[in-house]
């Protein structure tokens, strides 16, 4: 067998291919964009998050011209199969992310699920109600590189310090 460039070619897919077809790719990323909408953080693989991802944030965008706006009433009937949360979207999320002006979701990587290994997220509204998930930052001060940084920096300073002339007393 022989490995060509071939393979890594996409060939017009523009798109992941979640679920069975494309009906039933739309009816996963619907169903993940409302579950949004009524938990406003939901744990999914990454793959579907970062998909549905896209979908919510034009969703949110429409939702800010308010309810009144025929084009923002016809998404929120597609993409929310839940009815009762149209309200929740033009009266609770629309008015908090009305003076930003993009990026209102938050994408958090999360450990792998055991039963199969596959990459897990988190997506969340950004300003919701519930704590921060909490980024490990490292420790990255004690590292050799760091360390070394830090001791060229302040033989730079010493040596751009203004000394006394020789002859003079301070």
């Amino acid at each position: 067998m022989r490995l060509s460039a071939v393979a890594a070619i996409s060939h017009g897919r523009v798109q992941r291919r979640l679920g069975l077809g494309p009906r039933s790719r739309l009816d996963l990323l619907r169903n993940l964009v409302t579950a949004l909408v009524r938990h406003e953080r939901i744990e999914t693989p990454w793959a579907r998050a970062d998909e549905m991802r896209g979908y919510a944030e034009r969703l949110i965008e429409y939702a800010k011209l308010g309810d009144t706006d025929e084009r923002a009433m016809r998404m929120a009937d597609f993409w929310l199969t839940e009815k009762d949360l149209i309200h929740k979207l033009f009266k609770v999320l629309a008015p908090r992310f009305q003076p930003h002006p993009g990026n209102y979701t938050r994408l958090l990587q999360i450990p792998n699920r055991d039963s199969d290994r596959a990459k897990m997220a988190v997506i969340e509204l950004k300003g919701n109600p519930f704590p921060p998930l909490i980024q490990p930052r490292r420790d990255t001060e004690k590292t050799l590189l760091n360390q070394l940084l830090k001791g060229y920096r302040e033989d730079v300073r010493q040596a751009a310090a203004p000394r006394a002339p020789e002859g003079t007393a301070v």
